[in-house]
C-alpha cells in the first residue's frame, strides 16, 4: 500500500527591513491575503517597531512583528556564540559568505557582520517556531540577512524585487549571488524580471516570476464616475526619484498659459524643502500644495476629489499608487519607463510622456484639463478594469501561494 502524504502545513516566514512602513503597504496587504488563504504568516523584521504610523491597519501590525534589533546586544550576542557551538558547520559556511558578500558589497564591512548576528538569532527563532521557509522583500539587507539564514540552516528563502534601488546596485548589493542562492525570485512586473533574467544562465530563469503587487480593497469600486473638477493628485515620497521638483515646474508652465487648476502633493519626504521654495520661486502658493504624510483612506479621498493623477517619476519599479488611481476610476499622467507601461495605455487609460520632459510634462497636464468629462470617464473605466484584472491583491497571493507551497514540497 502506497505511504500517504502528510498534509501541507502553511506556514512561512517573512521578513522586511522595517514594518509596517507607510510607504510599504502592499506588504501588509500581501500578508493579509496570504492569511485569508489558510497560511500562518510569521512577522519578522530589523527595525521598526517605534515608527509612527497614522494608518490603524499598520498599528495592528506592529504589535504581530517580531523586531531583531529591539531584543537588545546581549540577546543576539548570545546567539551568535550559540551557533558557534551548536552549528560550527553552519556558522563556517555563513561567515565565508559574510565575507564574500562584503568585498563586492558598497556597505563597510562592519554591516555585513551585523547581517550575520542578525541571521545567527533569526535561525534559531525560525528553528523554535519550526519554519522552514523564508520570505523577504527589496533585495537589500533583508535578503543578506535570508542568504546567511540559509548558509547557517539550510532553510530555504525567496524574495520579491521592486526596484528601481536594486536594478541600481546590482553589484554593490550582490543581487546575482542573492538570485542564483534562491528557491524562486519575484518581480512585479514583466520589466522588473527581465532585469533579473540578465543577471543568471538562462537555466535558472524558470524560477524568476512575476507576481503583481495587489490593490487594497477600498480602492476596488463598483462604477467609475469621472470628475470634472481642475484639480491633479499626485502621491509619493517627496524624492528625487519620483519628480515632484519637475512636476512643479510644469506647473508653472501651465500658470504661465493661464491655465485654472489646483495641483496637490500627498506625502513627505527629504525633497519636502526643496518643492517648498519651487513653490515660492514660481509663485504657486495659491495653486500647489502639499498635505504631508496621509493614511490610506485620506489618499482614497485626494484622488476621488481629482480629475486626474499624476506621477513624473524618473525610476519607478511599478507604483500601486498608479494602480490605486485607476481602480478609483481616475485616468493617470505618468512616465515611459520600467513597469508604467505594462498598466498605462496612452490615450486608452492615461496619458504616457518621456521621463525628465518638462514641456511633455506640461502638455500630457494641459491635454488632461482640456479632456471632455466623456473622455475622462471612458478612461476611468479602462483604468478600473485593468487593475481589476491584473491587480487583485488576492489573485496575486493565490500565485504566491502556490509559489510557497511548491518550496515547502520540495
Amino acid at each position: 500500500m502506497p505511504e500517504l502524504k502528510s498534509p501541507l502545513r502553511k506556514r512561512v516566514a517573512y521578513l522586511t527591513s522595517q514594518y509596517p512602513k507607510v510607504s510599504h503597504s502592499f506588504i501588509r496587504r500581501e500578508i493579509l491575503a496570504l492569511e485569508r488563504l489558510g497560511w500562518e504568516v510569521h512577522r519578522f523584521a530589523l527595525r521598526g517597531w517605534d515608527a509612527e504610523l497614522p494608518d490603524v491597519d499598520d498599528r495592528t501590525e506592529l504589535e504581530r512583528t517580531a523586531y531583531v534589533l529591539n531584543k537588545g546586544v546581549l540577546s543576539i550576542a548570545w546567539a551568535v556564540v550559540a551557533t558557534m557551538f551548536a552549528a560550527p558547520g553552519g556558522f563556517w559556511r555563513s561567515f565565508t559568505m559574510a565575507v564574500a558578500l562584503m568585498r563586492r558589497s558598497d556597505r563597510p564591512f562592519f554591516l555585513h557582520a551585523i547581517y550575520l548576528a542578525e541571521a545567527c538569532w533569526l535561525a534559531r527563532e525560525l528553528a523554535r517556531l519550526q519554519l522552514s521557509h523564508l520570505h523577504t522583500h527589496f533585495g537589500t539587507n533583508p535578503t543578506d540577512v535570508a542568504l546567511l539564514v540559509n548558509c547557517l540552516t539550510g532553510i530555504s528563502y525567496s524574495f520579491t524585487v521592486h526596484g528601481p534601488e536594486e536594478f541600481d546596485r546590482i553589484i554593490g548589493i550582490n543581487l546575482q549571488t542573492k538570485v542564483e542562492r534562491a528557491k524562486f525570485v519575484v518581480a512585479i512586473s514583466s520589466f522588473g524580471r527581465g532585469q533579473l533574467m540578465r543577471l543568471i544562465h538562462p537555466s535558472g530563469w524558470n524560477k524568476i516570476k512575476v507576481v503583481h503587487c495587489g490593490v487594497d480593497e477600498r480602492f476596488l469600486i463598483s462604477s467609475v464616475l469621472a470628475n470634472a473638477a481642475n484639480k491633479l493628485v499626485c502621491v509619493g515620497r517627496l524624492c528625487e526619484q519620483k519628480g515632484q521638483a519637475l512636476l512643479v515646474s510644469a506647473a508653472a508652465r501651465l500658470a504661465g498659459r493661464g491655465a485654472n487648476f489646483e495641483l496637490v502633493l500627498v506625502g513627505d519626504g527629504e525633497n519636502r524643502p526643496i518643492i517648498e521654495q519651487l513653490i515660492r520661486d514660481h509663485q504657486l502658493q495659491g495653486k500647489v500644495r502639499i498635505t504631508g504624510w496621509a493614511d490610506g483612506e485620506a489618499v482614497r479621498r485626494e484622488i476621488l476629489d481629482a480629475r486626474a493623477f499624476v506621477l513624473p517619476s524618473f525610476a519607478e519599479g511599478l507604483a500601486v499608487v498608479l494602480m490605486e488611481a485607476m481602480a478609483l476610476g481616475r485616468p493617470v499622467l505618468t512616465t515611459y519607463i520600467a513597469g508604467n507601461p505594462e498598466l498605462v495605455v496612452h490615450e486608452e487609460n492615461g496619458w504616457l510622456f518621456p521621463a525628465g520632459s518638462e514641456d511633455e510634462l506640461a502638455d500630457a497636464m494641459h491635454r488632461c484639463l482640456n479632456a471632455p468629462v466623456s473622455v475622462l470617464q471612458a478612461m476611468g473605466e479602462r483604468g478600473a478594469r485593468a487593475v481589476a484584472e491584473q491587480h487583485n491583491v488576492q489573485t496575486e497571493a493565490g500565485k504566491l501561494s502556490a509559489l510557497f507551497a511548491h518550496a515547502l514540497e520540495a
